[in-house]
C-alpha cells in the first residue's frame, strides 16, 4: 500500500512538473524550476531551492504560476532553502551555500568618465543614453549600442560602469563565455547565475562573440530576460546592429533590439583633434595630423599617448618635423582602392574573400554595392576598373549597384549615413 501511495506522489509531482511548464517559457522552466526539488508535506508543495538567491527570485517572478497550478492539485505553496538534511539525501555538486562564484581573471578597473569620450554632434545621442542609464533614469533595457572597432563602444561601456550607482558586473563575450564553461565543468554554474544576476547594471562588450555557442547564447540569453524582469538595467556593445547578428536565431537579435539600439560614429577630424590636442599637441599641428590618421579611436589614442610620452620624456614640445618622424609608421599615405575595399570589408563586418566570391547573401550584396558606390565618390576609376577591385565585376553590374543603392539612400536615413561617413574617410 505504501509503495502504491509513493509512485501515486510521484506521478503528481510530475503532473505538477508539467503543469508549471506549460506556463511558463522553456528557458525559465529549464534554468529555475527543473532543479528544484519537489515535495508535498501536509497538503503543501515545497518546492526547495539551491540558494536564498534561486529563492527570491522564483518568489518574486514564478511564484503566481506556481501557486495557480498547485491551487488545482489542492495544494498550498512554499519556497525554501534547501536544508543541509535535504542536501545529504539527495546532493548536488553545483550548491553555491558551499560554493561561491569568483572570476578567473578580472580585468583592471578603468577609471574613464565621460568626459574622456569625446564627442561629436552625431555621438550626442548615444552619449546622453549612456548618461541617463548609468543615473537609473531609463525605462528601457537593454541599451544595444554598435559601431566598428575603434569607435569608443568599449569607453562608453567603461564610463558607465564607472559611473553606475550599486553593483555593476561587465565581462567581454569571451570571458562570458569561459567562465560559463568553467562553472558548468566545475559544477558550479548556479554561482555562476547568481553572480551574474546579483547586480545593479551587467555589461557585455563585443557580444557578437557568442555568435554559435548555443549554450552559451542560451544562458546569455535567459540572464537578460531575468535581469530585465528584476528591472535591472543591461548594456550590450557589437560591431553591428542587432539585425545585423550572424549566428543568432531571429528571437534573440529580437531580444538585443527590444530597448534602444543606437549607434556610435568613428572618430572624426574634430575628435582626433580634441584628443590629440588633450596630449599636448598645438592646434596647428593636429590640424595637418588629423587628415594623415584613420578614423579609428584606437589608433588615435596609441598616438596620443605615444605624443606625451615623447613630451613627458624629452621635455620637448612636438612639432610637425618630430610629429612626422615619431609617427612615420602611423601616418597614413593615399590609399589604393584594393587597401580601401579591404578596410571597408571590416568597417561593414564582411570577409574580402566572400566580398570578391560569389556569395549572394542580402548583407554580403549590400556591402558589395556599398563598396562600389564609394569608390566611384572619392577615385577616378571607371566603373569597369571599379569592377575588377570588388571580384571582377562587370561595368553593367556596377552601375546596376549603383542605382539599387541611390535608391535605397532616399529610403534607408542609416544607411545614407554610413555611406557618407565612408565617403568622408576616404576622400
Amino acid at each position: 500500500m505504501q509503495t502504491m501511495a509513493t509512485a501515486n506522489l510521484m506521478i503528481n509531482l510530475e503532473n505538477i512538473k508539467g503543469a508549471i511548464a506549460a506556463k511558463i517559457d522553456s528557458a525559465s522552466f529549464k534554468s529555475w524550476i527543473s532543479p528544484l526539488n519537489f515535495e508535498v508535506i501536509d497538503n503543501t508543495l515545497v518546492l526547495g531551492a539551491q540558494n536564498q538567491f534561486s529563492a527570491d527570485f522564483i518568489n518574486s517572478v514564478h511564484a503566481n504560476v506556481i501557486k495557480a497550478v498547485a491551487s488545482e492539485f489542492g495544494l498550498d505553496v512554499k519556497i525554501v532553502v534547501r536544508t543541509a538534511a535535504t542536501v545529504a539525501v539527495a546532493p548536488v555538486a553545483n550548491d553555491n551555500k558551499t560554493q561561491v562564484f569568483m572570476p578567473a581573471q578580472v580585468a583592471p578597473k578603468t577609471t574613464a568618465g565621460f568626459e574622456s569620450f569625446v564627442c561629436c554632434d552625431e555621438n550626442l545621442f548615444v552619449l546622453s543614453a549612456c548618461k541617463k542609464i548609468a543615473a537609473g533614469l531609463v525605462s528601457f533595457s537593454p541599451l544595444f549600442i554598435y559601431g566598428v572597432s575603434g569607435c569608443g563602444k568599449t569607453l562608453l561601456a567603461d564610463c558607465i560602469a564607472n559611473s553606475a550607482a550599486g553593483r555593476v558586473v561587465k565581462m567581454t563575450g569571451a570571458q562570458f563565455v569561459s567562465e560559463f564553461t568553467r562553472s558548468l565543468k566545475e559544477h558550479n554554474v548556479f554561482a555562476f547565475k547568481d553572480f551574474c544576476r546579483n547586480c545593479d547594471t551587467f555589461i557585455l562588450d563585443d557580444v557578437q562573440t557568442l555568435s554559435g555557442k548555443k549554450a552559451s547564447t542560451e544562458e546569455f540569453v535567459q540572464l537578460v530576460v531575468d535581469l530585465r524582469n528584476m528591472g535591472k538595467n543591461v548594456v550590450l556593445t557589437s560591431n553591428v546592429a542587432p539585425n545585423n547578428l550572424t549566428g543568432f536565431e531571429r528571437s534573440v537579435q529580437s531580444l538585443f533590439a527590444s530597448g534602444l539600439t543606437v549607434d556610435v560614429v568613428a572618430p572624426n577630424a574634430y575628435v582626433k583633434g580634441v584628443m590629440l590636442q588633450r596630449a599636448g599637441v598645438s592646434s596647428d599641428v593636429s590640424a595637418a595630423l588629423v587628415q594623415r590618421i584613420a578614423n579609428d579611436g584606437h589608433l588615435v589614442a596609441g598616438i596620443a599617448n605615444k605624443i606625451k610620452t615623447y613630451t613627458d620624456l624629452m621635455g620637448a614640445s612636438v612639432d610637425m618635423e618630430i610629429a612626422q618622424r615619431l609617427l612615420s609608421d602611423t601616418l597614413q599615405k593615399t590609399k589604393t582602392p584594393s587597401a580601401m575595399v579591404r578596410e571597408m570589408c571590416e568597417k561593414l563586418a564582411v570577409s574580402y574573400d566572400a566580398v570578391c566570391g560569389n556569395g549572394r547573401s542580402r548583407s554580403l550584396v549590400l556591402a558589395r554595392q556599398i563598396m562600389m558606390v564609394v569608390l566611384k565618390q572619392v577615385t577616378g576609376l571607371s566603373l569597369s576598373e571599379i569592377g575588377n577591385f570588388v571580384g571582377g565585376r562587370d561595368h553593367a553590374t556596377v552601375l546596376y549597384a549603383i542605382r539599387q543603392i541611390e535608391k535605397q539612400q532616399s529610403l534607408d536615413l542609416v544607411l545614407s549615413a554610413q555611406i557618407q561617413q565612408l565617403i568622408s574617410e576616404y576622400k
